[in-house]
Formats: C-alpha cells, sequence, structure tokens
C-alpha cells in the first residue's frame, strides 16, 4: 500500500517538473514591485501570480531603490515561491526635487498632483515645470538605457520567449522599445493609465517641444509594440487614432483571494472569537457609512457630495445622526477645506495607507462605497483600480462622474450601484435618501452579477492567451 501512495507521489512530482520544464518564460519591467504599496503595483503583482497556472514562467525586473507612494510588506504574500525579481539601482531626480521643495529625504511624493499642506506656490510650479520639460517621459528616464544594456546581457543567458512592460511610468515602455529593436522580441506593452490622454498632462507645463517628444516617443511604442493592452474601451478608441493595429482590452480586477482569506469584521470565526476590524471604525458600527479607499486629489473632490451630505443634514436630523464618513489614504487640501466649509468635520473619519491584507475587511464594513471619478477630459475613460475590490466587497457603489463612461458602464452590468453625473445635486440626495431609507429598514443589500469576469486568474488566461499567440508567431 505504501509503495502504490509512493509511486502516485512519485507520478504528481513528475507531472510538476515536466510542466516546470514546459514553461515559456516572459520577461516582466515594472517600476512598482513589493514592498512598494499602492495601485500601481497591484495589476502585475496579480498577473505574476497566476502567470504559472497557464504556463508562462514570469521574471520580473524592478528598481532596488525606487521612490514608491507607500510600503506594503503584506503584499509579499502574493509572490509565488521561487518566482525570480531581478532588481537593479535607479538614479531618479527625487532627492533633489525634495531638497528643492524643503521636504525631508523620508517624506513620499504624492502622485496625481496631490498637495496636502497648502496651495502649490512659486517653488512647487518650478518643479513641475521641470518634472514635465526635462524629464521626458518622466523622472526615471535615466533607468532607460541602463536597463537596455543589463537587459541585452542578462537575457544571452537567461533568454525569454517575451517581454512585457507596464506604465506608467512610460520609461518602463522606452525599456522594451530598445530590448525590441535590438532583441526582436515579441512585446507587449500595457497601459494602466494614458500617456498624453493622463488626466494630469495639461498640468505638467509643457512646452511645444516637450509636447512633441512625449507624443513622438509614445507613437513609437504604439505602432513598435506587437501588442499594447489597455484597461477599458475608452482608452482603446483614443489609442487606436495613434496607432497602426488595434489595442486588446484587459481591465483591472479583484482577487478572490483577498475577500476568501478574510472574514467580515462583525462575524466571528470557528472557534466563536471575533475578527479584528479596523482601527477606530468598531465605534461606528451602527452608523450610516460612507467609506472611500485611495487617495483623493483636487480632480477627485467633487463639492455636490459634500453638499448633498451637508444639506441632507440640515433637513433630517436623523439622518446628521446617523452619518459617518470614513477617508483612507491621502487627501489634497481641497478635500479637507470642503469638509470644513460644508460643516461636516465630525464626521468624518481620516485613516492613513492600510495594508492591502486589510482592505476586504474595511469595505465590507461600509454601508456605501464611495467612487468618484476624475473630473478632467478622459473622465468617461477612467476605472479606478478601487472599483473592482468595491464589486468583490458586495456594498453598494456611489459614484460621482459621466453616467455614459467606463466605470458607470461596468457598475450598471454588475447592478452594483449608481454613477450620478458631476453636477446632478438632486438625484445624488435622491440617491443618498433611498438608500439612507433601506439601510435605516435593514434592507440595504447588493445582489452584483457578472463580477466574476473581473478575477485576476480569469483576466490573466486572457493575457496568456495573448502572450502564446504572439509567440506562436515568432
Amino acid at each position: 500500500r505504501s509503495r502504490g501512495l509512493g509511486d502516485v507521489y512519485k507520478r504528481q512530482v513528475e507531472e510538476i517538473i515536466t510542466t516546470f520544464i514546459s514553461m515559456k518564460k516572459v520577461l516582466v519591467i515594472t517600476y512598482y514591485w513589493p514592498p512598494s504599496g499602492g495601485a500601481g503595483v497591484q495589476r502585475w503583482l496579480k498577473f505574476v501570480k497566476y502567470l504559472p497556472e497557464f504556463g508562462w514562467e514570469p521574471v520580473v525586473y524592478t528598481p532596488e531603490n525606487p521612490e514608491s507612494p507607500a510600503d506594503d510588506h503584506s503584499l509579499f504574500k502574493d509572490i509565488r515561491p521561487g518566482t525570480t525579481v531581478v532588481k537593479k539601482k535607479i538614479f531618479e531626480p527625487y532627492r533633489m526635487y525634495k531638497r528643492f521643495l524643503g521636504m525631508k529625504p523620508e517624506e513620499r511624493i504624492n502622485a496625481g498632483f496631490l498637495t496636502e499642506q497648502e496651495k502649490p506656490g512659486i517653488k512647487e510650479k518650478i518643479a513641475v515645470w521641470i518634472r514635465g520639460n526635462c524629464f521626458i517621459p518622466d523622472a526615471r528616464t535615466s533607468w532607460i538605457k541602463p536597463s537596455v544594456r543589463f537587459l541585452k546581457k542578462y537575457l544571452t543567458s537567461n533568454p525569454v520567449h517575451a517581454v512585457i512592460t507596464t506604465g506608467p511610468p512610460h520609461s518602463m515602455h522606452l525599456i522594451g522599445l530598445g530590448l525590441k529593436r535590438s532583441l526582436q522580441l515579441p512585446w507587449i506593452a500595457d497601459f494602466r493609465d494614458p500617456w498624453t490622454d493622463i488626466d494630469f498632462y495639461e498640468q505638467l507645463r509643457l512646452t511645444r517641444r516637450a509636447d512633441r517628444k512625449h507624443r513622438r516617443l509614445e507613437k513609437a511604442v504604439l505602432n513598435e509594440a506587437d501588442a499594447v493592452v489597455v484597461v477599458g474601451p475608452s482608452m482603446s478608441e483614443k489609442f487606436t487614432g495613434h496607432m497602426e493595429k488595434l489595442p486588446y482590452v484587459i481591465p483591472n480586477g479583484y482577487d478572490p483571494d483577498d475577500f476568501n482569506r478574510l472574514k467580515p469584521d462583525d462575524k466571528a470565526d470557528e472557534s466563536g472569537e471575533k475578527t479584528e476590524g479596523p482601527p477606530n471604525i468598531q465605534t461606528f458600527r451602527d452608523k450610516f457609512r460612507f467609506i472611500h479607499l485611495g487617495a483623493m486629489n483636487r480632480d477627485r473632490n467633487h463639492e455636490i457630495f459634500w453638499r448633498a451630505l451637508s444639506e441632507l443634514n440640515q433637513e433630517d436630523g436623523k439622518f446628521k445622526a446617523d452619518l459617518s464618513i470614513v477617508l483612507i489614504g491621502k487627501l489634497d487640501i481641497s478635500v479637507r477645506e470642503s469638509i470644513r466649509n460644508h460643516d461636516l468635520e465630525e464626521k468624518v473619519i481620516r485613516e492613513p495607507y492600510i495594508p492591502h491584507d486589510r482592505v476586504a475587511n474595511y469595505l465590507r464594513s461600509a454601508s456605501l462605497l464611495y467612487l468618484p471619478v476624475n473630473n478632467t477630459p478622459n473622465a468617461k475613460s477612467i476605472q479606478t483600480g478601487k472599483l473592482f475590490e468595491y464589486l468583490a466587497a458586495g456594498r453598494p457603489i456611489l459614484g460621482i462622474g459621466p453616467d455614459d463612461g467606463d466605470a458607470a458602464e461596468i457598475i450598471r452590468d454588475c447592478q452594483s450601484g449608481q454613477m450620478v453625473n458631476f453636477t446632478d445635486l438632486q438625484r445624488l440626495k435622491q440617491v443618498i435618501s433611498d438608500w439612507y431609507r433601506q439601510w435605516s429598514n435593514h434592507s440595504l443589500t447588493i445582489d452584483s452579477v457578472n463580477i466574476e469576469k473581473y478575477s485576476r486568474r480569469t483576466l490573466t488566461g486572457q493575457m496568456a492567451e495573448l502572450l502564446n499567440k504572439l509567440t506562436e508567431k515568432s
């Protein structure tokens, strides 16, 4: 009998070894990788996690000393044992940038022109001009040539079947462009956000010369990559006008593991003990609680949200007593001003960055999940990464943004909430009031549909299919 078990074990080991040997390898060039936290790391951390299930062994190339918005050591649990991660030091001008602005070396630089302390002064404006015009496409430009030299040598003794770059920062795509021109490997350029159509492009104070260079480099990447991947249909439409072939759409998503491994904070585990809930929020268990996850910059600070809540407070004393607003992440100074101007300070709980392995518990503790879309020219194409984790949390989503945009379409398709236009104050108040009545009657629930297609494992299968298609041609 023991011999039989040994034979079964031997066959299983042989199958695993055979699968591993037969795997194709893909080099993934990404600026954001654990311990870096924030939204930028999630997409490719999850793709790398699941690619081996589809016959692809990822090799990750990333900076040894990146400038990231936060650190999150909980993300290491998503890296499969044995994953090859190649790191190389990078020179970035951020040390000089911080010294110029009077920042401490350990202070973090905010993304998306978020200003926490004060309105931008002359120094900040000068720094933005230098960043936009002297560091093209971004502050990681000095990493391009050294990385191309290093990787050409590395790949000679460690060959791969394909290369993937993910941006922003779009300097990663220029590393891919250099490798493509030198080695002719199949190359996928993955755009988590646009390049010249990104929401803050107009704020870079670009000269005509700098703008032309951005657009020339963007066009080279879009047309020399073997495939371009974007996260949504509106971004695909924008890119189609700049390239000779159609981009592939593979959206962001959620990882079921993140939600299966955590229990809601109001349930007991099998031993009967309470699971640990979010700090400071337990006090508001009986509150009508809005939760917003992530940084909120000026473009996401919608006055009608604060005005709607303020007016509902004035119109209904019970609503005012029940209201609670939890903001997780960094806030632009304009957000704090709006909260103060609408007399909502006592209703707001601020939480700093939280490790990703605690996000599910926070989201599940919400009555409503707040999703402000950037009020910028590219608003229709914006799908914030948090949207998909909101879907997985199973709580109603209240969005403010274009009702004909990509995010609105996802919310409608999944029957997961409501998207209200930027200026429709009366409808916003009505939606909040309706949901508040349901909450008061203990009937505020959401029965989402079609969210499985946004599972990270499912989406990785789509990326693997594209890799297979490209490498079969080569």
